[in-house]
């Protein structure tokens, strides 16, 4: 298939239209950082490109009185520089200010970093502990799934994510985020982890939600992780039971694959890097 024609699209409404008449023969564009790449090597051929990144909707970071919207277009240079994203969600910015070069981080969206579906995408597990939900509109309408359950049912060819909403966090809770990159050893997939703790009046975890990256086949909750913790204070020996408690789910989630003992070893210092930096945030949090 030869790319026959690029669409600017001023408007959601446009680019439902378009997709809604030429379905898997299209393919959207806004920053370019993935899908150029995969153009060149001709792993994907389209027959239209849609560029979606001029609409202004898309761009918007937005808050009520319960929620964080962020338009599926906007860049993760724009979430590192608002200050919503300090304080106690200091986790998704610190997991977007992570992502690739500066460069990257200008021209790259939260919307194509999900769309794009990979285990280790930066700034997934931080959303997923969250809680985001995301909105998806097509021809047939709009609707609404946690993000979480994205990877198991993705996009279909006509549809578009168009925004990415969570609650806002009370005082009480914390994201933070951890991650073994990939600058030293392009070989080794990157891993890392989120969580979002909520401690009650005793100091012990009252809610709590862990979810990582490249652990599996696609960005996931750590449920056993989350049940271990729960009415427990967070110490040196928590930390490393919950290791051991995440290293067991490993082992038989990945058993048989050649990573897992690797794995085994670099989750260990992630999600102890995460937890102790638990603790360091919440204390600056207070300090704020």
């Amino acid at each position: 298939m030869t790319l026959k024609e690029v669409y600017n699209s001023r408007s959601v409404e446009e680019v439902v239209g378009l997709l809604g008449e030429y379905g898997s023969e299209a393919k959207l564009i806004s920053g370019g950082t993935d899908i150029v790449i995969e153009l060149k090597n001709k792993k994907i051929t389209p027959k239209i490109l849609i560029d979606i990144s001029k609409i202004e909707e898309l761009k918007k970071i937005k808050e009520d009185e319960n929620h964080i919207i962020l338009g599926s277009g906007v860049t993760f240079t724009e979430i590192t520089e608002n200050p919503l994203f300090k304080g106690n969600l200091h986790g998704l910015h610190k997991a977007c200010k992570m992502v690739g070069s500066p460069q990257i981080r200008n021209k790259g969206t939260i919307g194509g970093n999900i769309a794009n579906g990979s285990s280790a995408a930066d700034s997934i597990p931080p959303l997923i502990a969250l809680g985001a939900i995301i909105k998806i509109c097509s021809i047939e309408g709009t609707r609404e799934i946690p993000l979480e359950d994205y990877y198991i049912n993705k996009l279909k060819s006509n549809e578009i994510i168009t925004e990415i909403k969570f609650e806002k966090l009370n005082k009480n809770q914390n994201l933070n985020f951890a991650k073994l990159g990939l600058r030293k050893a392009l070989a080794i997939s990157r891993l890392s982890i989120a969580s979002l703790i909520e401690l009650n009046e005793e100091g012990l975890i009252e809610n709590v939600t862990i979810s990582s990256g490249a652990l599996g086949k696609y960005p996931m909750r750590e449920k056993e992780v989350e049940e271990y913790l729960i009415n427990k204070e967070i110490n040196e020996t928590t930390i490393e039971e919950a290791i051991t408690v995440l290293q067991n789910s490993m082992d038989e989630r990945l058993k048989g694959r050649s990573t897992l003992p690797y794995k085994r070893v670099a989750v260990s210092s992630i999600l102890r890097e995460n937890l102790k930096e638990f603790i360091k945030t919440r204390t600056e949090v207070r300090a704020w």
